[in-house]
């Protein structure tokens, strides 16, 4: 069960961020899509929606994102449909349903680093960074492995840069949550590999990586994958099926993704 004390909607970051830490049970909701998954008693809820944070622009070298941006609109959104591929819009088409997208941001499924986020493993593949009040811009990948931090996620940022990509999933059903989900990019002919759902948050497979890119052995690749990354059990699959499907995903999603310069 979920209570909230006080609900309050500042019109600045710095209002928001002074309300944030002025008491321990202080939070800052994202679309609270996931918020009947816990229990806690919350102090202040504090909601963004009217610091103007729902955009998606660019400038001559990334595209920024506002941490207030819905899935759906992410989805949708003719520039992030044409970034390397489509890869984020594909990530995020099969998330549950069109009302849950519409509601859902990317604000809180990217700062609560959810393990079983399809968001997340793409935006790693594609060197996304974060924008953050307090401790400013760093990589996506130094976030997720930083200690959590008291903070508001402002923006994500996505270098443009000419590059194919690929989502794709395990799940039982369509809108259930993935038994396994991952990313691969190629950007001049250099591949990234990203594993999420293990059920542990999404990484960087970065030696089945560097093999690919190396020797573009993918079934070498898809071993080290399987191999290099550690992968729990829960309700919706145990360690040793992830671990064998790691291997079928990668080798799915590489067949699919092709990586010749001239279809660039």
């Amino acid at each position: 069960m979920v209570t909230i004390k006080e609900y309050v909607v500042p019109t600045s970051l710095d209002e928001a961020y002074e309300l944030l830490t002025s008491k321990r049970n202080n939070v800052v909701l994202g679309g609270s899509s996931f918020l009947k998954l816990g229990s806690k008693n919350i102090g202040t809820a504090i909601d963004l929606k009217d610091i103007d944070l729902d955009y998606i622009d660019e400038d001559d070298e990334n595209i920024l994102i506002g941490a207030d941006v819905s899935l759906r609109k992410l989805e949708q959104d003719n520039l992030i449909k044409t970034y390397c591929g489509g890869i984020i819009s594909c990530a995020v088409s099969n998330i549950v349903g069109v009302q849950f997208r519409n509601g859902a941001r990317i604000g809180g499924s990217v700062f609560s680093k959810y393990g079983f986020s399809d968001l997340i493993p793409p935006l790693l593949a594609v060197g996304a960074k974060v924008k953050l009040y307090k401790r400013g811009t760093l990589d996506l990948e130094e976030f997720l492995e930083s200690d959590y931090e008291k903070d508001i996620l402002v923006e994500v940022i996505l270098k443009k840069k000419k590059a194919k990509g690929i989502f794709d999933c395990i799940r039982k059903c369509t809108g259930d949550f993935p038994v396994l989900n991952g990313a691969i990019v190629c950007e001049d002919e250099k591949y990234t590999i990203v594993i999420g759902a293990r059920p542990q948050k999404a990484v960087i497979a970065k030696k089945a990586s560097e093999v690919l890119t190396i020797e573009k052995d993918i079934e070498k690749a898809s071993d080290l994958v399987k191999e290099e990354l550690s992968y729990g059990s829960n309700l919706r699959g145990s360690r040793e099926y992830r671990s064998d499907m790691a291997k079928a995903l990668v080798t799915r999603m590489y067949m699919s993704i092709g990586c010749d310069k001239d279809d660039k």
